[in-house]
């Protein structure tokens, strides 16, 4: 592996920890404030385990991946087209 690819592995390895990281602070404040009542229908459940498996799971995957793809499209500059008004 090139230090190019590692650095650019890199990069988007911080963007995802970022983004899975802004998605557990926000699983934690959803079921903290128990907003629309989602902890107390996870606790009622029969499978806890899974029902807060697949909430956490699935934000993250999306706060990570919102993430990664707002560090992609941040890469760019204006020396890219230089003849194009922004």
């Amino acid at each position: 592996m090139t230090p190019k690819e590692r650095s650019a592995i890199l990069f988007l390895v911080k963007h995802l920890a970022a983004g899975v990281t802004a998605g557990l602070v926000f699983c934690a404040a959803m079921l903290g404030f128990d907003v629309g009542s989602l902890r107390t229908l996870l606790v009622a459940a029969d499978s806890v385990g899974v029902g807060l498996y697949l909430f956490v799971g699935s934000i993250c995957i999306t706060f990570g991946s919102v993430a990664m793809g707002v560090g992609i499209m941040g890469l760019g500059d204006h020396r890219d087209h230089p003849d194009r008004e922004y």
